[in-house]
């Protein structure tokens, strides 16, 4: 095994949703070290929580800029190989563009930004300081989804005619708690952007949708209602869209849906057959070839693609989840930043991790469809 990269953490605290993901999958398979991070909005928690994970004193800031200001000076064989940027959405866009300009890797979390200047701004820092700049759309690190995209770019399905993706939740059905604080910001646009649930469930969804087909949509109309009326931005969304490569494609998403603990799941037809993949049973793949019966393609199995084989860890049989979909992504980015310090090409599976480019063109499909719902689902080009 080489030597473990090191690795940096912004946000993604004790109270995060998303933080104990990605530190898990960051050091699941032994690729990286965390050793220095900025892990809380209080500096004073901040630096408790890195100390206790195992950050060096000297390492655990107490915020991102003295992170930033200390971390940049340090000698080349000290410094951080990747820094992840585990942040509300608001704050993406000028922590990633100074990491990026400083001179590190960064993997932001999804929405790449709220807006489109800032997200095109992200791609086009990364692309001139010759950064690696990646968004954690971690589903699309789920073996059985590599299997789908495979078995899609190897023909199996034939044209594909049909993608249809949904995530809906119902975590925020309750009009009783609309006003809890860590809630209610998710539909302010000050702190969300011009849409909420699709920009955060929808938008894995959507991810998936063009990962596993490997097209992008070119055409959007969208429905968004607030089925609490207090909301301004929308907790229900249905969205048609058209891709570049023949497909049509449905995406519902929710945040109402009473009795859905997570819901994103993914169908595909296809001229010579079907997919359906579901997150919540994420080790089985169902595949319907034209005419026949449908067979359950199981994780692990050695008669998967490469792809599917290279991100699976666990025996046939046994479970193998959420952090394993998000260690996989950050594998994908261990290989291609090895590469680039050996001089030499990444692994072709490693390059599917999701690069800066997925997070601009989902996010404006995102804008596409505020657009389109604002005009009553007028048809609107990304």
């Amino acid at each position: 095994m080489p030597l473990k990269l090191n690795w940096g953490l912004v946000g993604g605290g004790e109270t995060s949703q998303i933080g104990s993901a990605h530190r898990i999958g960051a050091r699941l398979d032994g690729h990286f070290e965390l050793v220095a991070g900025a892990l809380d909005i209080d500096p004073v928690r901040a630096r408790e929580f890195a100390v206790r994970l195992g950050v060096p004193e000297d390492r655990a800031y107490g915020d991102w800029r003295e992170m930033l200001g200390r971390e940049k000076g340090l000698p080349t064989y000290g410094r951080l190989d990747l820094v992840t940027v585990a942040t509300p959405n608001s704050t993406h866009h000028e922590i990633s563009k100074a990491f990026l300009e400083a001179g590190f890797h960064v993997l932001c979390e999804k929405p790449l930004t709220m807006t489109l200047a800032d997200g095109e701004d992200l791609v086009r820092t990364a692309r001139d300081a010759d950064r690696i700049l990646a968004v954690n759309y971690g589903y699309s690190g789920y073996p059985m989804v590599r299997q789908a995209r495979s078995m899609v770019r190897d023909g199996k399905l034939g044209r594909i005619r049909i993608v249809v993706a949904e995530f809906s939740h119902g975590s925020h059905a309750d009009a009783a708690v609309a006003d809890n604080p860590s809630v209610r910001w998710r539909y302010d646009p000050e702190q969300t952007g011009v849409s909420s649930v699709l920009a955060d469930a929808g938008l894995h969804a959507l991810h998936m949708a063009c990962f596993v087909i490997g097209q992008q949509v070119t055409r959007v109309s969208a429905d968004f209602v607030s089925v609490i009326e207090s909301r301004e931005l929308e907790d229900d969304a249905l969205l048609a869209l058209r891709f570049a490569g023949g497909a049509t494609g449905r995406l519902w998403t929710s945040a109402v849906a009473v009795g859905q603990q997570h819901g994103l799941n993914l169908r595909v037809f296809g001229e010579l057959g079907g997919l359906r993949w579901v997150q919540e049973h994420p080790n089985q793949l169902y595949w319907t070839p034209l005419g026949k019966p449908t067979r359950t393609l199981e994780r692990g199995d050695v008669r998967l693609s490469e792809e599917a084989r290279l991100a699976t860890r666990i025996t046939i049989g046994h479970a193998e989840g959420f952090p394993g979909a998000i260690a996989n992504i950050y594998s994908n980015l261990a290989e291609t930043i090895r590469a680039r310090n050996e001089g030499r090409a990444p692994h072709p599976a490693a390059t599917w991790y999701p690069a800066g480019e997925e997070g601009l063109q989902t996010l404006a499909v995102v804008h596409a469809a505020a657009r389109s719902a604002r005009k009553g689902g007028t048809w609107v080009e990304p």
